[in-house]
Formats: C-alpha cells, sequence, structure tokens
C-alpha cells in the first residue's frame, strides 16, 4: 500500500478533522469503496457542490486505506495566511488560473510519484448541484502520468457549508453523507482528451442521480436540492449566468491589479 511518509502537518490537520467528524455527527455511506486504489498514482476526479468536499473526500479515503489526498487548489487559498501556510505544509498544489503550466507540472510529477491528486474538474462549486462542462486537466494529468482516473461523487456534504444554500448552526448535525466511486477510467495520450472528459462526465452525473434519488432526506422545497428534484437551487442556466459574471469580475481585478 503506498503512503506518503509521516508528515506532521497532514497529521495534524487528520487530528482535528477526525473528531470535528465525530461531533458533528456525519454519518457516510460509501458505495464502490473497492474502486480506491491502495498503492500507485491516481487522479480522484469529485464532484463539487460544498467547501467542504475535500475534507470530506479526504477523510473518507483515510478511512479506506490510511492514504493522503494531495488537492489542486486556487492559489487565492494560499494567498490567505492560516489556511495558505496550512496548505502549503500539506503539501497541496496552487493553481494560478493566468499562469497553469507549472500547477499541472507538479501535479504530473506527483502522480508519477505514485500519490492520489484530488481535482475538482467542474472548476468551482457548482450551485445547480448538477454537473455542469468539465475542464479536459484530469484527463490530461492522468494521459501523461500513466494512472487512472477515479470518478468520485458526493452528496449531502454540502450541507455543511456551501455557496447559495445556508443552514442554521443546528442543522449542520447529524447530515448524512453518501459517497459513490465508480471504475477507474483507464486514458492514454493517444485518446481524445475531450472525449474522455464528456464520458468522465457523464459517468460523475451518473453516479451523482444514484445519490440523489436514494438520499435518506426529503430535499423538497430545499435550497440544498436542485431544482429537476423539487428543490429550490439554481437551475443550472442561472448558476451558470452567476458563475459567468463571477469569472468576468475576477478577471477585471487581475487585469486592475496587473496594471497597478
Amino acid at each position: 500500500m503506498t503512503k506518503r511518509r509521516w508528515d506532521p502537518i497532514y497529521s495534524a490537520a487528520l487530528g482535528v478533522g477526525l473528531p470535528l467528524m465525530k461531533v458533528l455527527r456525519v454519518k457516510p455511506t460509501v458505495r464502490g469503496v473497492a474502486n480506491l486504489p491502495d498503492e500507485g498514482g491516481a487522479v480522484l476526479a469529485i464532484t463539487h457542490f460544498g467547501y467542504m468536499d475535500f475534507v470530506l473526500t479526504e477523510w473518507m479515503v483515510w478511512r479506506r486505506n490510511r492514504r493522503h489526498v494531495r488537492f489542486l487548489a486556487t492559489k487565492s487559498a494560499f494567498d490567505k495566511p492560516v489556511v495558505g501556510a496550512l496548505m502549503r505544509g500539506m503539501h497541496h498544489i496552487a493553481v494560478d488560473m493566468s499562469a497553469g503550466a507549472e500547477a499541472y507540472r507538479k501535479a504530473v510529477d506527483a502522480l508519477r510519484g505514485g500519490e492520489l491528486l484530488g481535482v475538482f474538474p467542474e472548476g468551482g462549486v457548482n450551485a445547480s448541484y448538477t454537473v455542469r462542462e468539465l475542464k479536459t486537466g484530469a484527463v490530461r494529468m492522468a494521459a501523461e502520468a500513466g494512472v487512472p482516473i477515479i470518478p468520485i461523487a458526493t452528496w449531502g456534504g454540502h450541507r455543511l457549508l456551501t455557496k447559495t444554500a445556508k443552514s442554521s448552526f443546528g442543522e449542520k448535525f447529524g447530515i448524512p453523507v453518501s459517497f459513490a466511486i465508480g471504475a477507474p477510467l483507464v486514458v492514454s495520450p493517444e485518446d481524445d482528451a475531450a472525449e474522455v472528459t464528456r464520458a468522465l462526465h457523464d459517468t460523475l452525473q451518473s453516479l451523482i442521480d444514484d445519490l440523489q434519488n436514494g438520499y435518506p432526506v426529503d430535499g423538497t422545497g430545499k435550497p440544498w436540492q436542485p431544482a429537476h428534484l423539487g428543490g429550490t437551487a439554481p437551475t443550472p442556466a442561472q448558476a451558470a449566468e452567476v458563475e459567468a459574471a463571477r469569472q468576468a469580475r475576477k478577471a477585471a481585478e487581475r487585469a486592475a491589479a496587473a496594471q497597478n
């Protein structure tokens, strides 16, 4: 079983996070756990509906085989004084949207070194709670490094903390969190990255459909439930419009900062 050498900061983070899961009484269920590799590199391609997805996925993987996950995360997270120090100490990889080549190289090197790389191929938290169009980076990294892609859908964790669906403190306790892990996708440099990415999208959407339909809490009328299942979350079109406006604002801010 491939494990990173003992890491004091990562171990300390787990030492805080694991008891927190117990305090919150998070109730995990996992389907397809045998698809998680016990050794060797792999890209974990994860749905992204809440800000706790990376914590919950690491928790789930650690419970399975005690492996660490190295995540790709936006550079802005690394720029925060405390969070940034923690992210660097845990060996996560900062992604600068305006210059991603360095992060890509580090990610491929990590995969070739036998590490698990956590990737959110939607590129950000998706407020519609359906799987939007994916970026091709996860597929290209896996192909270049010669490792499989493991599709992972997770549902319920967004009820702890997400973009638009607010919850009270009391509502954060005892939340069921479901994971569905798909069969590994094997990809080579000769494959069409866009075509494989579309297949990955369809797999993730199928997995999340199953989790949503089998979720033990009725989400009718709730802001954390997708609109097509009776919730009040934004539709995919509405969420895409808001996200496009956010990206345009961020681009303008970067351009203004570059001029100063």
